[in-house]
């Protein structure tokens, strides 16, 4: 019990993108950088806890580029609420020294992302470009099952998932989709609120029940506030593959052409039918 405990609270430092460090975001930060150098298949890696790529060892490199958040969600560490691990895989595109401009190419470039959830079961959710499969944890023999195949969004989700704490910040379009899912013109039923705070319980709901999620930019982040490489990227890889969609408002996430390790992003994403009519509305407001 005593080591469990200082598991918790934070580290007392800010990670590169400005974010409070938790005790478990270093040590998850270390185990999944020791796995992959142990792995022998990566030659660059990028993870929200560094500030530059981490070029690995000569003797133990591979031919792949991994850019991951070790721990997402950690501000909801210690109230236990749900928590994961995101990750994108890319392939290295030149004979030259590896380098983190290896990193910097677009989604459409990924062979393979996903996450893992801890939540109330331990769950991989993973796509290498052939649809999405579900994998869970099971304890009794230590071994992910395959439980989901080829998961598939609903056309039509009737759940909205964004931080409405910032609504004073909002851009109009955003606040005039919510408004039409509040209060529907049509007579239909509102759509339901739902909001972790974690991106990985965020879009796994939104995955399995349908529905749109929200991380617009605002005026207080007028660039977004999501990472493109090893948050959006992944998480909208992920959401084409189940037939979904991600966007800026303007432009797909996986066409965005990275500019730096961690650019941020706004990003609005997955039941096609949802984010379509997003789309309409944010286009209508930024002709």
């Amino acid at each position: 019990m005593k080591n469990v405990v200082f598991l918790y609270g934070i580290a007392g430092s800010t990670n590169v993108t400005g974010d409070q460090v938790k005790k478990l975001d270093i040590l998850s930060n270390d185990l999944v950088i020791n796995m992959i150098k142990s792995s022998f298949t990566s030659c660059v890696l990028v993870t929200e806890e560094h500030e530059n790529a981490i070029i690995v060892e000569p003797d133990r490199r591979g031919k792949y580029i991994v850019c991951f958040d070790p721990l997402d969600g950690s501000s909801n560490i210690d109230c236990l609420a749900s928590i994961g691990t995101i990750f994108a895989i890319y392939r290295k595109c030149t004979d030259s020294e590896p380098s983190e401009k290896d990193a910097l190419q677009p989604g459409r470039n990924l062979v393979a992302a996903g996450y893992a959830l801890y939540g109330s079961a331990t769950m991989i959710v993973l796509s290498t470009g052939q649809g999405v499969n579900c994998f869970m944890l099971d304890p009794a023999i230590g071994e992910f099952i395959l439980v989901d195949r080829d998961v598939k969004i609903k056309k039509k989700g009737k759940i909205y998932s964004l931080n409405e704490g910032y609504a004073l910040y909002f851009d109009p379009a955003v606040t005039e989709y919510l408004q039409k899912k509040k209060f529907p013109e049509d007579g239909s039923a509102p759509y339901g609120a739902r909001y972790v705070g974690s991106m990985v319980a965020d879009v796994h709901r939104t995955l399995v029940y349908g529905g749109i999620f929200l991380y617009p930019a605002n005026v207080k982040s007028p660039k977004g506030k999501l990472r493109l490489l090893y948050e959006c990227n992944p998480m909208a890889f992920i959401m084409e593959q189940a037939g979904g969609m991600a966007t800026t408002g303007t432009t797909n996430i996986l066409d965005i052409q990275p500019e730096s390790l961690h650019q941020r992003v706004p990003v609005v994403m997955g039941s096609p039918d949802d984010v379509q009519e997003y789309i309409s509305i944010f286009q209508k407001h930024h002709k």
